[in-house]
């Protein structure tokens, strides 16, 4: 159904530049929502709260530099999956 026009190709996504670009960004986030946490852990919980559909996460704080760590590189390496698989997707749909 789609026109392709003289001389313009289909675009496709290169796998592993959006995978590193989707691990760095999970990584920032994750940085900045701890940070958030740190200084502002009533604001984190209400919105934490939000988006865990009916769980209550009041008595459940806790931090330490190993939950920060664990969390860290599991956040980024799903965020770098997500990516990856994003873009295989994304390619074979465009096609």
């Amino acid at each position: 159904m789609g026109v392709e026009l003289k001389g313009v190709r289909s675009m496709k996504l290169k796998e592993t530049a959006l995978a590193n670009a989707s691990g760095v960004l999970g990584a920032a986030y994750f940085v900045g929502c701890y940070f958030v946490a740190m200084f502002f852990p009533l604001f984190y919980i209400s919105i934490a709260d939000s988006w865990m559909h009916m769980l209550k996460l009041d008595g459940l704080w806790q931090q330490s530099p190993s939950n920060f760590v664990v969390g860290f590189v599991s956040f980024s390496l799903v965020s770098w999956v997500t990516g990856y698989v994003f873009a295989r997707l994304y390619n074979k749909f465009a096609k």
